[in-house]
């Protein structure tokens, strides 16, 4: 334990807990404060100055981050038996419809991202106390319930994330991880970052962007100056 301890240590001493860092210098320290041996994620925590408690202030949308999460995931698609093979070409890990339903109702859930026809939602909906709780319940303002399956299995191959605003107004984004080069941390953190700026609802007042975080699983906490960002 004390190793660990040092290691933390070590770790909160190279953060400058006064210091809003640019997202270039984030990004960078990001990767030096690292505490872990496996290549964690980097995740962004952004406090919003909205009410989630307002329909038009539930902040919730996705964004392509250029470089990816570094992540693949796996996709599941609940599709009509025609469309099968296109999700499939498209990169689905898993495609169809009774079975896979089935499946999940037993308490399968060994996927990250739900895709659904707008067809097959009657049966789909009947998962929603399984889907729901874990944030993979497909939705039309996600992309995910759509007639062009592949487009949206591409999309989430490609670097495609969701993200909606938690009760306390913090958005929570994964946007790469350690082994990442400091420059595509910073280029996805900008992306998400210009997503949300152009997401601000017209009842929000104040300040849109109260804060915004970096840090990686198990690291110390990088404060970063928000105030040119939105």
């Amino acid at each position: 334990m004390a190793k660990v301890g040092k290691k933390r240590a070590a770790a909160e001493a190279k953060v400058d807990r006064s210091k809003s860092y640019t997202l270039d210098e984030a990004a960078a320290l990001v990767k030096e404060v690292n505490t872990t041996k496996f290549d964690a994620s980097v995740d962004l925590h952004v406090r919003l100055g909205v009410d989630p408690r307002k329909a038009d202030q539930a902040i919730r949308g996705t964004v392509v981050l250029p470089h990816g999460t570094g992540k693949t995931k796996r996709v599941l698609v609940f599709c009509t038996p025609d469309k099968e093979e296109e999700a499939k070409a498209a990169g689905a890990d898993y495609a169809g419809l009774d079975e896979l339903v089935q499946k999940v109702q037993g308490g399968w859930t060994d996927f990250d991202v739900v895709v659904a026809m707008p067809q097959t939602m009657a049966q789909v909906g009947r998962l929603g106390r399984i889907l729901g709780p874990r944030g993979l319940m497909p939705n039309p303002k996600t992309g995910t319930v759509t007639p062009d399956v592949a487009a949206a299995v591409s999309d989430v191959k490609g670097g495609k994330i969701s993200f909606r605003v938690d009760k306390y107004g913090i958005i929570h984004a994964s946007i790469g991880r350690v082994s990442f080069e400091p420059q595509k941390l910073a280029e996805n953190a900008k992306e998400l970052l210009g997503t949300l700026s152009r997401m601000r609802p017209a009842s929000a007042k104040g300040t849109y962007m109260r804060n915004v975080t970096m840090a990686s699983t198990m690291s110390p906490g990088i404060r970063v100056d928000a105030k040119n960002i939105g």
